[in-house]
């Protein structure tokens, strides 16, 4: 059974995506904090891989960002 809690971390190795980009895009709320432990965050897997999914895919059809926010 897959994970369903991921870090940061894993998900900038799992995706190929920086650790900023994470940063920014929760920022943004494209992606969205599932639990907090201190300082450290976590996301559900399941999301985190549609949500890059759907952003990567209107990116590639010229959406900004912010537009696909």
């Amino acid at each position: 059974m897959a994970k369903t809690l991921i870090s940061p971390i894993e998900i900038s190795r799992k995706f190929d995506i920086s650790y900023q980009t994470i940063n920014y895009y929760t920022n943004l709320g494209l992606l969205k904090v599932k639990k907090r432990d201190g300082n450290n965050r976590f996301y559900n897997t399941r999301e985190v891989a549609s949500s890059l999914s759907k952003v990567n895919k209107l990116k590639s059809q010229g959406y900004s960002l912010h537009l696909i926010r």
